[in-house]
């Protein structure tokens, strides 16, 4: 028992303390996973479990105000992390970028620590769902995206805070600046839900992403001497493979194969045949009941 408690903590000395990256290790939620992986557990006990059952027999939550700040607040982050980022890269390999491990490059790692606050605060997105009793937003699709996205981004921090790997977070920043400027305005302006035509591009866009972080993680695969790992790849690469297939089956769904809407003759054609089927069957009725009493 001894002997496999003293491994258990090498493995743990090793991971936790050999590996990953000294100037990060003490910031809040990283270095160590238990923080980070004990609110995730916390997020997606609230969410499938606790949260709905506890909204069972409440009326939804009116959050339209908390909903405009958060957006709002969302926008510009993403958009402080997005240009923060292309001042300190405008010198970054689109091939091969090696991670900078010394103090000239904290301020990279600061900027990725800042990306990662903001995929823990994008977890509040299904916490207002279930305020909201918006039960059907709750999917597969959301929930794994958004606790994978924490894990992943805990990774980076922890280990490679910088190098390829950080032009995933630009992008990602700059699609959420443009997705949460949608929600913002459909909230701020209820009117304009249905006729923003954009929100099928937001989509497409998402879309997008997923393919270049696939191209861009792909391309250190074949680079053996980039200077950032390339098994980092066998855990980017298969999360969004597998988030540009859900992300294309929703627009599929959503945008080509949307199910048929009945037109207003449809309609009434629909109504009348009802009807008519109506007095046929209790034409019959009348005509049995005649018949048994006869």
């Amino acid at each position: 028992m001894a002997t496999l408690i003293g491994k258990l903590y090498n493995v743990h000395h090793f991971l936790f303390e050999e590996l990953s990256d000294p100037r990060t290790a003490n910031w809040p939620l990283i270095g160590t996973p238990y923080s980070t992986f004990g609110l995730l557990a916390l997020y997606l006990l609230f969410v499938m479990k606790w949260g709905p059952k506890w909204m069972e027999e409440r009326k939804p939550f009116n959050l339209e105000r908390i909903l405009i700040a958060y957006n709002a607040i969302q926008v510009i982050l993403c958009l402080y992390v997005l240009v923060t980022g292309l001042k300190v890269w405008y010198n970054y390999k689109l091939i091969c970028e090696p991670t900078d491990f010394s103090e000239s490059g904290l301020h990279t790692a600061k900027i990725v620590y800042c990306y990662f606050l903001l995929k823990v605060l994008d977890l509040f997105d299904t916490v207002f769902f279930v305020l909201r009793k918006k039960f059907n937003h709750v999917s597969f699709l959301h929930v794994y995206h958004h606790t994978g996205m924490v894990i992943l981004v805990w990774g980076c921090t922890t280990y490679y805070p910088g190098g390829h790997g950080t032009m995933v977070g630009l992008l990602n920043s700059f699609v959420h600046a443009v997705m949460y400027s949608y929600y913002l305005l459909t909230v701020a302006v209820p009117s304009l839900k249905g006729s923003l035509w954009w929100k099928k591009y937001v989509t497409q866009l998402q879309i997008l992403q997923f393919l270049i972080m696939v191209l861009h993680m792909g391309c250190i695969v074949f680079i053996p001497d980039c200077g950032y790992p390339r098994w980092i790849s066998a855990f980017f690469l298969p999360q969004n493979l597998f988030m540009l297939i859900l992300f294309v089956d929703f627009y599929i769904k959503t945008y080509i194969k949307k199910p048929k809407t009945e037109t207003k003759e449809e309609k009434v054609e629909k109504k009348i045949e009802n009807t008519e089927m109506r007095r046929l069957i209790e034409s019959q009725h009348l005509k049995e009941n005649l018949n048994s009493r006869s």
